[in-house]
C-alpha cells in the first residue's frame, strides 16, 4: 500500500482502481488544512496515473467525515484565514470533478457539513444503511454555503434548502430517494456494492468515460443550445475514436469488443 502520509492512505489495484482513505478517525476524519493538502496530493497522483480507471474515496472508523475542523478554525479568527481555507477546500472539490476517472464515495458512517459536501461532489456514492447525512453548520450559526454548491446539484432545491436551514440529518435511505447517493447496502455488503459499480466502470473504455465525465459537467452548467452543441462535438470525437469504432463493429459482428478483454 502506498501512502500520502499517515492521515490519508493511498492504494492502487493492478487493474487501475485507486483508493484514498481518510485516516484520522480520532478527529472524525475532519477536513483540516493537512487533510485537504493530502487529498489534493492524492488526487493529483491519481490524475497523473495513465492507467487509472476509477477512484474510491473511503474513510477509517465509524465516521466518514465530520466536515471542517472547527477547533482549527476557531484558533484562527481572521477572515483572511477563513477565505484561504474555504478556497483550499473548493479547489479539492473541483479536482474531484475534473479528475478524468469516476470518483465513488464509500460512505460507511456519518457525513456532515463539508463531509456531506465531499459525498455530493463525488460522481457516485454508495452508503451503508448506518450512514447519515447533514449540512448542519447552521447549528453553530454557520450556513453551509460551500456544501450547498454540490448539494443542490444532487438534491432537489427544496430538500436541499430544508437540510441547510434546519441542520437536520437524513438517513441513507432518504439520501437515496433524494439523489444524494446511488446505492445503499448493509454494513457487511458495502464493499460488495462498491465493487459492483467499480467492475461496471472498468469494463468500459477509459477514453470514452473520460470524455463523458468531462462533457457531463460542462454541459450541465450551460444553456441548452450550448449544451447540445458541446455534447454533439464530444460524441463526434468519441465516435471517431478507435474504442467506439471497435465497439460498433463488434456490435455489428455480434461479438464482444476487443477492449473488453
Amino acid at each position: 500500500m502506498e501512502t500520502t502520509g499517515d492521515i490519508l492512505l493511498h492504494s492502487r489495484e493492478e487493474r487501475g482502481v485507486h483508493t484514498l482513505t481518510l485516516n484520522t478517525p480520532q478527529s472524525f476524519n475532519a477536513l483540516s488544512e493537512a487533510m485537504l493538502t493530502a487529498l489534493a496530493d492524492g488526487l493529483r497522483e491519481v490524475e497523473q496515473d495513465p492507467g487509472a480507471r476509477a477512484l474510491v474515496l473511503a474513510a477509517a472508523g465509524k465516521v466518514f467525515c465530520a466536515g471542517h475542523n472547527l477547533k482549527e478554525m476557531k484558533a484562527h479568527p481572521e477572515q483572511s484565514y477563513y477565505q484561504q481555507l474555504f478556497a483550499q477546500c473548493s479547489r479539492v472539490m473541483l479536482q474531484i470533478q475534473q479528475l478524468a476517472v469516476p470518483v465513488i464515495a464509500r460512505v460507511q458512517g456519518l457525513a456532515t457539513a463539508a463531509g456531506c459536501q465531499l459525498v455530493a461532489q463525488c460522481d457516485l456514492a454508495v452508503a451503508s444503511q448506518e450512514a447519515r447525512f447533514g449540512v448542519n453548520g447552521i447549528d453553530v450559526g454557520l450556513f453551509c454555503a460551500t456544501p450547498s454548491v454540490p448539494l443542490v446539484r444532487n438534491v432537489p432545491a427544496k430538500f436541499a434548502m430544508e437540510m441547510l436551514l434546519t441542520g437536520e440529518f437524513i438517513s441513507a435511505e432518504t439520501a437515496l430517494q433524494r439523489g444524494l447517493v446511488n446505492r445503499v447496502a448493509g454494513p457487511d455488503a458495502l464493499d460488495v456494492e462498491v465493487e459492483r459499480l467499480v467492475s461496471a466502470i472498468v469494463s468500459k473504455p477509459r477514453e470514452a468515460i473520460a470524455m463523458g465525465k468531462a462533457v457531463f459537467y460542462r454541459q450541465r452548467e450551460t444553456g441548452i443550445e450550448a449544451a447540445y452543441q458541446l455534447a454533439g462535438q464530444t460524441m463526434a470525437c468519441n465516435m471517431a475514436h478507435e474504442v467506439a469504432q471497435e465497439g460498433v463493429q463488434a456490435f455489428i459482428d455480434k461479438r464482444a469488443p476487443a477492449w473488453r478483454g
